[in-house]
């Protein structure tokens, strides 16, 4: 029987063995939304795991930050971050795929380089002054990428660089960015510029409740695919991410939802060389662990 467009596509991209560098925002991302295809593209093809935001930072933490600790019953961020990479490290070598953990700092913990004019003083006792994103609702779940976000975009890209050299030839599998978390369009930022060969992901399970952002895939002519191979292990992955999985899956129910992934109408992967907005790029926001 001849394959559908999608594994179609993949098979002729990493028939060749050329490696495949999948971009999760968190410790947790790709194998929510990849996590099947990562299996199956793995006995093909070197795959990467390339997980930008993997670090949090000390106290004083902002409401938004304070009220995700208490949901995954967590009192110290580090620790817990230090966790999460354990259990992300251990799932996907259970996929016998590669891992990198970039270092960069997640949103909810993210400061700013410098201190806004005047605010000095005041950010130990209000640490909202003191982030780049100071709340979740207002700021970080926007669909939007802060301009004071300038460092961490460039160091998404080095990463990607350092990965997937351009003369390697591979793919990148980026987030689409649904659900509107900035870290997350900051990763699909990063892709879209980078030069590369990408394919985009549509981020599950906020794709259960959010929109895609239809401008993007407007511009970039995608259309959706559905992946349904290899799904039946996938509950099980990502019950290994344990600091995580009872926050976003209330009552331990974890649908079995197709992986979604876009790609230009044409099935060819985009190789994308003009610079795009960080800013004003927005997307219907969705509740949730970030």
């Amino acid at each position: 029987m001849a394959d559908d467009p999608l594994t179609a596509f993949v098979r002729t991209v990493l028939g060749s063995g050329v490696p495949m560098i999948v971009l999760s925002p968190h410790l947790d991302d790709a194998v929510l939304s990849c996590g099947a295809l990562l299996g199956w593209a793995g006995r093909r093809a070197p795959v990467t795991v390339a997980t930008l935001f993997t670090e949090a930072a000390p106290p004083p933490y902002t409401l938004s930050a304070r009220q995700y600790l208490r949901r995954t019953r967590a009192g110290d961020a580090e620790e817990l971050f230090a966790d999460r990479r354990e259990e992300d490290r251990r799932v996907l070598e259970l996929l016998g795929v590669d891992w990198r953990h970039v270092g960069l700092v997640d949103g909810l913990f993210r400061r700013l380089l410098r201190a806004r004019p005047g605010v000095g003083r005041l950010a130990p006792l209000l640490p909202e002054l003191a982030h780049v994103y100071p709340t979740y609702r207002l700021h970080l779940s926007r669909g939007r990428v802060s301009r004071h976000d300038a460092e961490t975009l460039r160091a998404a890209g080095e990463a990607i660089e350092a990965l997937l050299p351009a003369r390697s030839g591979g793919l990148v599998l980026a987030p689409l960015g649904v659900g509107g978390h900035a870290d997350h369009v900051l990763a699909r930022t990063a892709a879209e510029r980078s030069g590369r060969r990408v394919v985009y992901y549509s981020d599950f399970p906020y794709d259960q409740t959010a929109a895609a952002d239809a401008e993007f895939t407007g511009r970039h002519r995608l259309t959706a695919r559905a992946w349904e191979r290899d799904l039946d292990r996938k509950a099980e992955l990502i019950r290994g991410y344990r600091t995580q999985a009872d926050a976003l899956f209330p009552g331990g129910r974890i649908p079995r939802a197709p992986e979604v992934y876009l790609l230009p109408a044409t099935g060819d992967a985009i190789v994308s060389r003009a610079p795009a907005r960080p800013h004003g790029t927005r997307a219907r926001a969705a509740g949730g662990v970030p």
